[in-house]
């Protein structure tokens, strides 16, 4: 699926992962010790790689910006930053809750930054801030950055699954059409000037305990996403890998009958004690345990079924 292409061509790294944290030296200016060429990150997607962007949108329901969401962090759930300033030279997340790659898919929460807007985003007002500070032009500044794509999986789950007007259209259809838009607005990327990018594969839709609720886990994903690598061994193998409870939530989640949508916590709400057992913390969102297992094999592991072509520590090497 992903393909690589060095110097004329394009770089892709297709991983089957449920967040990206990598533990990257994404502020290095220039090749460090170890041969890493990554300046730092531009991040696109969803709510799993959003980190609060949300929360300064009207109406919309996909914010995170209260306990116990940010339970472990120092004080408490953390501020975005801007989308200009001097911190600029370090990468940008322009990625909002409940988006997906078609513009419409959002709308169910209220208010979302599509994939395409989080481009313009990028172009129109990040960019030129950018090539002014830093004083070079944009193709000689974007290939030393790590551009990191985590979207699609609210395109199904709220989008196709419980639209009417998409009950025509074939999953086969569906998907192609995605695949056709999220293609054109990698391509854009590349025009701007990107050399590296990361692309997250959609997490198992039908597993989560959102889904799971009222749905059996295997008929959803066997007809709505395809479980490999590592996340598919979460599920299948926990306790060896820490995991004692794959299926629930960590945090008591809002009662459909009160407002929730069996995705968010309850506010003010209970959380376990035991965080680092629990694979997800909310009704679709995984733990920090998670996300540090699969950033880590994200950025070395050497398992074609964990990442593919290469994983991130090469890619920074280019």
């Amino acid at each position: 699926m992903a393909s690589q292409i060095i110097s004329s061509r394009l770089l892709l790294l297709a991983l089957p992962v449920l967040a990206c944290v990598f533990p990257c030296s994404c502020h290095a200016r220039a090749t460090d010790n170890n041969g890493a060429r990554i300046r730092g990150m531009f991040v696109f997607g969803s709510s799993l790689v959003d980190n609060g962007n949300n929360n300064f949108l009207k109406n919309s329901i996909a914010k995170a910006d209260f306990l116990p969401y940010g339970i472990d962090f120092p004080s408490g759930p953390s501020v975005t930053p801007p989308l200009r300033g001097r911190k600029i030279i370090h990468g940008v997340n322009y990625a909002s809750g409940a988006s997906g790659i078609l513009d419409d898919t959002g709308s169910r929460a209220g208010n979302a930054i599509s994939l395409n807007q989080q481009l313009r985003n990028f172009e129109e007002v990040t960019l030129p801030d950018l090539e002014a500070q830093m004083g070079f032009r944009r193709r000689e500044l974007l290939p030393e950055f790590l551009f990191v794509v985590g979207t699609g999986g609210n395109d199904y789950s709220f989008n196709y699954f419980l639209r009417q007007s998409t009950a025509n259209a074939s999953l086969e259809v569906f998907t192609a059409n995605l695949t056709k838009i999220l293609s054109g607005r990698l391509q854009k990327l590349y025009r701007l000037g990107g050399r590296k990018f990361v692309l997250m594969a959609l997490n198992p839709i039908g597993c989560s305990p959102m889904m799971s609720a009222t749905t059996t886990c295997p008929a959803l994903t066997s007809s709505s996403s395809i479980l490999t690598g590592l996340s598919e061994r979460l599920s299948e193998t926990p306790v060896p890998r820490g995991f004692k409870d794959t299926t629930s939530s960590c945090c008591e989640l809002m009662a459909l009958n009160r407002g929730g949508n069996g995705v968010l916590c309850k506010k003010e709400g209970k959380a376990c004690k035991d965080r680092n057992s629990h694979v997800f913390f909310d009704g679709l969102h995984p733990t920090e345990a998670v996300n540090i297992q699969i950033a880590t094999k994200a950025y070395n592991s050497n398992l074609t079924s964990e990442v593919y072509p290469i994983n991130v520590k090469q890619l920074s090497m280019f």
